[in-house]
């Protein structure tokens, strides 16, 4: 049996963490007073593993690590050189990278520029996006699991988007997409703040998979972020998913299997309102997407792509590497 590592990483997308969390390794996450940004730990009601472990940060100099994953550019700019010992800033790294670049679409280069650290995109299309110079990528797709007892029954006549932070997220997220969706069809909005554009607000962890599962439809109205764990996850629930046909979701999403992608609005009002009308095709949507969601979201795929990653920068196989292409 494989070793198990021991990774140091910071709280930056819960979900995230908390699905990276199923791997067979101990993650350390540090936490300050009063949880700023990066530093929550195990925060919020998600369901956290015995294997994710909460360090103080001034106390991250002394424990042994094997490896360091950033999440952010603050980790990798600012806080490794707040909370690392020397030593552990030589230990092999992985930068993980949830977002397209925001500066310009196609020519932004990325702050990681280093043949020794390993950059890991959740979609190809992020990937294929950013400038990562001399740094080596690679990419692991999204894993989520939901509740057994989950499944989609669309007995609700509406659409459900979830999004956290809408209203000061804007138009990147798809603020006015939506307004103006809500306006001719019947959409809840779920999520942190959603009270703020009337939405009901935010859903645990534990109950948003029954929750989600009674609308007729998903919708997503994200112009331009990675795909969001919050469509996978409904995906895999058996919702019939709605969207922009932007970014990753145009691979995600097959039109007429899984729903329907497009970037014409009119035209996803036009598919909402016929998925309204004929609970049958939803159903037969959504079966599509679970489908579709089994084979490319599931969690042992994500666990064992993850594993591949730790072992492969742990091992040696990088700087090694390196080393030879320096010689």
């Amino acid at each position: 049996m494989k070793p198990r590592l021991r990774i140091l990483t910071w709280h930056i997308h819960g979900n995230y963490l908390y699905y990276l969390a199923h791997c067979n390794h101990d993650f350390y996450v540090p936490v300050k007073e009063g949880r700023p940004e990066g530093y929550g730990g195990r925060c919020g009601t998600l369901p956290w593993p015995e294997n994710l472990h909460e360090v103080p940060a001034e106390q991250v100099a002394r424990v042994p690590l094997d490896c360091v994953l950033f999440q952010s550019r603050k980790n990798y700019e600012v806080d490794q050189h707040e909370i690392l010992a020397a030593p552990q800033k030589e230990l092999p790294r992985i930068y993980l990278e949830h977002d397209p670049p925001r500066e310009t679409p196609t020519d932004t280069r990325h702050p990681v520029d280093d043949p020794a650290t390993l950059l890991v995109h959740v979609t190809h299309f992020n990937d294929l996006m950013w400038d990562s110079g001399s740094t080596p990528t690679r990419v692991i797709e999204h894993g989520v699991t939901v509740s057994a007892d989950a499944r989609y029954s669309g007995e609700l006549a509406r659409g459900v988007t979830v999004v956290n932070g809408l209203r000061k997220r804007g138009r990147r997220l798809g603020l006015d997409v939506f307004e103006r969706v809500r306006q001719q069809v019947p959409i809840d909005l779920v999520g942190m703040q959603s009270e703020e554009l009337e939405g009901l607000g935010e859903v645990s962890y534990r109950q948003i998979g029954a929750f989600v599962s009674r609308y007729r439809f998903f919708f997503n109205p994200i112009r331009y972020t990675s795909l969001g764990l919050a469509v996978c996850e409904a995906m895999m629930l058996g919702l019939p998913i709605i969207g922009l046909a932007t970014t990753e979701m145009v691979t995600a999403v097959e039109n007429g299997v899984s729903g329907y992608v497009s970037t014409d609005v009119r035209a996803l009002i036009a598919h909402m309102r016929r998925l309204l009308a004929d609970p049958d095709e939803a159903r037969r949507l959504g079966e599509g997407a679970r489908c579709q969601a089994l084979e490319r979201f599931g969690i042992e795929r994500f666990i064992s792509d993850w594993d591949e990653a730790f072992r492969f920068v742990c091992g040696g196989t990088l700087r090694n590497a390196v080393s030879l292409a320096r010689q």
